[in-house]
């Protein structure tokens, strides 16, 4: 009998919502897991499918808002995406690139269609995501991190069935460029050619994957489906993954989970209540700098 890791749920993010004006959105993290320490590090997904957006004079987003406590990672499929902080952080993401911002101690920050996608319209396919910080980072200075398509570590595999991209942590001894605070491994897979990949994630690390194109099958038996999360127990073994599709598109999230309090309300996310407390009023005290960048 092979040593397959084996899966622990299958499950589909729930109906989409807006998010601002600009984004439309299913959050597969918490929602699907119930509770938010399940997949730690990670705290949040927000999958926007790839959909249509009609040309506009005026640009789409989400303005000026706070964070406190965790990171965002902005991963783009297809379309652009801009990114403006009060810190003067500012960057344009298009397929392939990610915008890796470490809120921390506080920042605002905002995020609409690019100018350009947003005058001629197209098609927009991108995830975001939270990932936590440990206590003893959540109140450092504030960072961001511009990681272009061209940067991400490739592995090939073998026979032309396809290619590894990784933006953080590594895949068969290949490195992301992100720098992170904990034990992460994100990278997208993009199988050809009915191609197969065998994951070595560790036991201990929280292990996730999403669909985003095509169905593959896990383990040699189960077949999933495009926009299926599929959540792994956490016990020592391989994961298979082949295309049953000429090609597929997944993400692969694995982490090392911070066995910290997590307390979290709207844009923080703190270890206690107090702390969250503490945001609100830094929030309403300017503290976290001004609206108007």
């Amino acid at each position: 009998m092979k040593n397959f890791r084996t899966i622990e749920n299958i499950f589909k993010g729930p109906e989409s919502h807006m998010v601002g004006d600009g984004f439309k959105v299913s959050q597969y993290l918490p929602v699907g897991i119930k509770d938010i320490e399940r997949l730690s590090p990670f705290l949040l997904l927000d999958y926007h499918a790839p959909h249509h957006y009609e040309p506009s004079s005026t640009r789409l987003g989400v303005g000026a808002h706070p964070h406190r406590g965790f990171e965002t990672v902005t991963i783009a499929y297809d379309g652009k995406v801009e990114h403006h902080d009060n810190k003067g952080n500012h960057g344009i993401i298009g397929p392939g690139d990610v915008q890796w911002m470490t809120a921390a101690s506080g920042i605002m920050h905002k995020e609409y269609h690019e100018t350009e996608f947003s005058k001629n319209g197209g098609i927009l396919h991108m995830i975001q995501l939270w990932v936590n910080l440990p206590k003893d980072k959540k109140m450092i200075e504030p960072r961001y991190q511009a990681l272009l398509k061209e940067d991400m570590g490739t592995f090939k595999l073998d026979d032309n069935q396809g290619e590894v991209s990784i933006i953080a942590g590594e895949f068969q001894g290949i490195n992301g460029p992100a720098s992170t605070f904990t034990n992460i491994n994100i990278y997208n897979i993009n199988l050809k050619n009915y191609g197969k990949v065998i994951l070595r994630e560790s036991g201990n690390f929280n292990t996730g994957i999403l669909v985003l194109k095509g169905e593959v099958k896990i383990n040699e038996d189960k077949i999933c489906k495009e926009t299926d999360f599929i959540l792994f127990d956490n016990i020592e073994g391989n994961i298979s993954v082949q295309s049953i599709t000429e090609e597929a598109l997944f993400i692969v999230l694995s982490g090392e989970p911070i066995n910290e309090p997590i307390a979290s309300y709207g844009p923080f996310v703190m270890n206690t209540v107090e702390e969250i407390d503490e945001a609100y009023e830094d929030f309403r005290n300017n503290k976290f700098g001004t609206e108007n960048f």
